[in-house]
Formats: C-alpha cells, sequence, structure tokens
C-alpha cells in the first residue's frame, strides 16, 4: 500500500498543450509535446504514446494534467520532463483532463 504521505509527495498540475510533433526514434508510436504549466513551472516537454486516440492538430489548446516533480527521462533524442496521466483503455492511451478550462499550473489536490 502507498500511504498518504508519499501520495502528496508528488506534484500534479494542468497545464496546456502548445506545441506536438511526430516522435520518429520512438519505439513505440508517440507525440512529442511541450506543455505550459503556467509561469510558476513554464513550459515542459513530454513524450505521450497517445497517437491511437488523439490527432495532432486536436492536441493543441488542450488542457492535460501532469506530474512535473518526476526527474526527467531520456526517451531516444528526447527529454521528457513531465508524465503526462492517461488510462490505458481498450482504445488506447486516454488523458486525464479537467472537465472544465483552470488556470494553467492549477495542482491537484
Amino acid at each position: 500500500m502507498v500511504a498518504f504521505e508519499d501520495f502528496v509527495k508528488i506534484d500534479i498540475r494542468v497545464g496546456e498543450i502548445i506545441k506536438v510533433k511526430f516522435f520518429e526514434k520512438a519505439r513505440k508510436s508517440a507525440y512529442k509535446l511541450w506543455i505550459d504549466f503556467g509561469d510558476e513551472i513554464g513550459i515542459k516537454k513530454s513524450s505521450a504514446q497517445i497517437t491511437e486516440c488523439y490527432k495532432k492538430e486536436e492536441l493543441i489548446g488542450r488542457q492535460v494534467l501532469g506530474v512535473v516533480n518526476f526527474p526527467p527521462r531520456q526517451i531516444a533524442d528526447f527529454m521528457s520532463e513531465v508524465l503526462v496521466l492517461g488510462t490505458y483503455s481498450k482504445q488506447g492511451v486516454v488523458m486525464i483532463q479537467p472537465q472544465q478550462p483552470v488556470e494553467k499550473g492549477d495542482k491537484l489536490g
């Protein structure tokens, strides 16, 4: 079991996707995402295996939840700084999003 004290150490914030590119060097089909988490955190990059459920064009401006305090991870030639949250569903990875627009950088609580 995970203790509540461990859970609260995870910093999950709302960000807005501002740039998307297909990640050609990824082993599994993925996008490179640039996500704006607001003034406090800024713009962070992420590799996300979400190509089955999302087209590049529909991702710009979309709000997502991401873990912003994991250490960066090298994926091929790309440094992924944020873990975008999603569910592993039968249709592919479905991102977790706020139900209504909120401020960039808002913290999950």
